[in-house]
């Protein structure tokens, strides 16, 4: 297939070589050029605008910070909408607001091109592996067309539902998976205040009923007192902004998710939003005078 691809970072640029393993013909465009100076010695074609990665694309895939990133891509000067032939269709794998995924669907709908958003699960590590948790919303049509592309970047993939559907479900993964980064750093936090090593409580949580993904990685990290980002805690903070705005707008009490926002606005507060977010761990130890860092 002819692809586009924007957002060459620490996610982005391993599901674009992945795509061109596969054999798909890849056009690149990025703000830094040097950050898709590897797609290009791999065989990607560099474009010099998104409107010109569009014109040569049947399907352009991005994956960026915000929701003004994405709409700025799609609708800016030389933006994806000028260079888009109307049956294109434009895949998002960007973490953005649901409303924001369903006003884009509906600008491109009104030219007769086509919008998936497509946020990922599974970390820079799921990225590189092709093990990616991926949730889309847009016509259930499309999923013949995003086969190909889907099932060499993902392990997982469920069709959620219409536009910005995708994006609910990506919240709702970030809420669980943020509020058990907190809830380990508080059993650390409980353990160490009695007198016990949290090394121990967690191996042995590990093979109870508090088992998880998230008590094995970023518990690890706490442990450790490791902080060197997995996952960088202002993208989760930029996400928990998403989830509490949506949750806003629409009427939903989110009480545990406000409590983990604000946790997350004294992390960034306190200058620690490139560490992992485990770093959650260090902003209990300040508030009882007892940081290690």
């Amino acid at each position: 297939m002819q692809l586009g691809f924007i957002g060459c970072g620490a996610m982005g640029r391993p599901m674009a070589e992945h795509l061109l393993r596969a054999g798909h013909a890849l056009s690149v465009w990025s703000r830094r050029p040097e950050s898709a100076a590897a797609l290009i010695e791999q065989g990607a074609r560099w474009c010099a605008s998104p409107a010109d990665v569009a014109r040569h694309a049947e399907i352009v895939c991005t994956n960026v910070t915000g929701s003004g990133d994405v709409e700025g891509l799609a609708f800016g000067p030389q933006g994806l909408a000028a260079g888009l032939a109307p049956g294109s269709l434009h895949v998002d794998f960007s973490t953005t607001a649901p409303s924001a995924a369903r006003r884009i669907a509906a600008r491109y709908a009104a030219t007769g091109i086509d919008f998936v958003d497509a946020p990922v699960s599974g970390g820079s590590g799921g990225a590189q592996s092709a093990a990616l948790a991926i949730m889309w919303g847009g016509k259930s049509a499309l999923a013949v067309r995003l086969q190909p592309i889907f099932a060499v970047l993902g392990k997982t993939i469920v069709h959620v539902g219409e536009a910005g559907a995708g994006q609910v479900a990506k919240a709702c993964n970030q809420m669980v998976m943020v509020a058990a980064i907190e809830a380990a750093a508080e059993a650390a936090r409980l353990a160490t205040a009695a007198g016990v090593d949290f090394a121990k409580v967690r191996a042995a949580m590990l093979h109870g009923s508090a088992g998880s993904r998230v008590l094995e990685i970023f518990g690890g990290r706490i442990v450790a007192h490791e902080f060197a980002p997995g996952v960088e805690a202002r993208l989760h903070h930029k996400d928990y902004a998403l989830l509490m705005d949506e949750a806003t707008r629409i009427g939903a009490a989110l009480p545990v998710s406000a409590a983990v926002a604000q946790q997350l606005n004294s992390l960034m507060g306190r200058g620690w939003g490139t560490d992992d977010t485990s770093a959650l761990l260090r902003v209990l130890e300040a508030g009882t005078g007892t940081d290690q860092a």
